[in-house]
């Protein structure tokens, strides 16, 4: 494994270490947080603290951010606007284990996307590898019982989370195909960027929120929540995932997603006192093996 992926995977990792508490933070504050509210305000307060960094980084890039023109408005859409507050709104009237089970259609809508937009259909050992991980997130989210899987019911939440999540399928394939457009662009003024034109588009959606009554109140609990998605879940997940696609491609970024579950659980064992039970340690080592099979880092001999 070379440098540059070696880093790139830990990235991805990192980012969805971070993800898995940004889901955590959805659930815990379901009702006291609206979704909008809390989409806008860890946006608000991720520019606020970026803003002096990357001030000077864009105005220096404006030529090249001129040249990416509409794409970044696509992205900055699809990547801060949309993912995050689809997500919060359906936590509102959905279970952890259903957002799972539904993010599982990532990694397949990333791969069938990078084939048709990109030309990029992944090569067997990678479809071997999302197998291997699907099977392993199975086994964690029926708990090592059959039963359990076929138990599962869905409700209109999760036709959000489908959503949400083939949008953020589509704007991790976008980064990828415009590439070339956004080398040229430092990574923290992108994010910079992207920012700045996704956070107008929320706030048509706050501000109707507001005007139907839903507000929170300013407690340490919700500020730590709105810190916390803004620092971890903003600011370092997205500049990590944005690398590791950059580096990887969309598809083999995707597979790393099989490994939320497995970080909740941990973070449920570490935050909460919530035991490990056999069923997590054999589910997350099947998704351990086929992010190292699809993504081919496997070492050689």
């Amino acid at each position: 494994m070379t440098s540059s992926r070696g880093m790139a995977v830990l990235g991805l990792l990192l980012a969805v270490l971070c993800w898995s508490g940004n889901a955590l933070v959805a659930r815990a504050f379901t009702g006291e947080i609206p979704p909008f509210a809390l989409s806008f305000w860890r946006w608000s307060l991720a520019l606020l603290l970026l803003l002096p960094f990357v001030a000077a980084p864009l105005w220096r890039h404006r030529a090249a951010l001129r040249r990416a023109g509409w794409r970044l408005l696509v992205l900055g859409g699809l990547g801060i606007a949309a993912y995050n507050s689809l997500l919060y709104s359906a936590a509102q009237t959905t279970v952890a284990i259903n957002i799972t089970l539904v993010n599982t259609c990532l990694p397949l809508m990333t791969f069938i996307g990078a084939g048709l937009l990109l030309g990029e259909w992944p090569q067997p050992r990678a479809w071997w590898g999302m197998g291997l991980a699907a099977i392993g997130l199975l086994v964690l989210i029926g708990q090592g019982s059959l039963t359990t899987l076929t138990a599962l019911s869905f409700n209109p939440g999760d036709l959000i989370m489908l959503l949400a999540v083939a949008d953020w399928a589509l704007y991790s394939l976008l980064l990828r195909r415009w590439a070339s457009y956004l080398l040229p662009i430092p990574p923290l003024a992108l994010l910079g960027a992207l920012m700045l034109l996704g956070l107008p588009l929320i706030l048509p959606f706050y501000l109707f929120e507001l005007a139907r009554g839903a507000h929170f109140v300013l407690t340490p609990g919700t500020l730590g929540a709105i810190g916390y998605t803004a620092v971890f879940a903003s600011l370092l997940a997205y500049l990590a995932w944005n690398h590791g696609v950059r580096v990887l491609g969309a598809a083999k970024a995707a597979l790393t997603n099989y490994l939320m579950p497995v970080f909740t659980a941990v973070l449920g064992w570490v935050l909460l006192g919530e035991g490990l039970q056999p069923y997590h340690w054999l589910g997350g080592g099947l998704i351990f093996a086929g992010l190292l099979l699809g993504t081919k880092l496997a070492p050689r001999r």
